[in-house]
């Protein structure tokens, strides 16, 4: 489980705003369900989805995203994994390919957290930000994700990274704005599965 507790790069802990802002969300929980809710509550409430406010600049390291208070949904997964592992709580990243639009190609990844709870092992958990059509809710062991698997070609990706993807920091890193984020949505190939 170390793995899904270190600092890292992307997911910066150890930079002193993350820090603060996890010791002050531990305080208001007394259990390590409430620190969880906590935690996913500020990230999906507080931190605004760029591509819904149509907000720069483009975030990827959980400082930034304090810093500049926005994110897509991976940079906002970097956040929560952040707080989450600096309260000690093992926390991973997963994916989703999803369609773009309502079906069918271009298909992108979709960025949410995995965290180990005690009682109830790994449970996905997805702060993206709700909107219209979107209300995504830590109700353990039931998932209540943002978004649900509509055709074959969409999946829920099995992995349970304790980095981000090299394809989501490519597009996060290159480029500037929350359009051309939105132009260029990291995707991966699927490996094809035996039935």
């Amino acid at each position: 489980m170390n793995r899904y507790l270190a600092a890292s790069k992307y997911i910066d802990f150890d930079e002193p705003a993350v820090q603060s802002i996890a010791t002050s969300l531990a305080t208001r929980a007394h259990s390590e369900h409430e620190l969880v809710r906590v935690c996913f509550e500020f990230v999906r409430d507080q931190i605004r989805h760029s591509a819904d406010y149509k907000l720069n600049p483009v975030t990827c390291k959980a400082s930034d995203v304090v810093r500049h208070r926005t994110g897509y949904c991976y940079a906002k997964s970097h956040l929560l994994a952040a707080l989450l592992r600096a309260n000690g709580v093992p926390t991973g990243l997963c994916y989703q390919r999803l369609s773009v639009g309502e079906s069918g190609p271009p298909y992108c990844l979709h960025g949410l957290n995995a965290v180990h709870l005690t009682g109830f092992g790994w449970y996905r958990l997805d702060a993206r930000g709700n909107k219209p059509g979107v209300n995504a809710q830590f109700e353990p062991p039931r998932e209540t994700l943002a978004f649900s698997i509509r055709e074959p070609s969409e999946r829920d990706l099995p992995e349970i990274w304790d980095q981000p993807l090299a394809e989501v920091i490519l597009v996060l890193e290159r480029y500037a704005t929350f359009d051309q984020v939105l132009a260029n949505l990291p995707d991966v190939e699927l490996v094809n599965q035996i039935e």
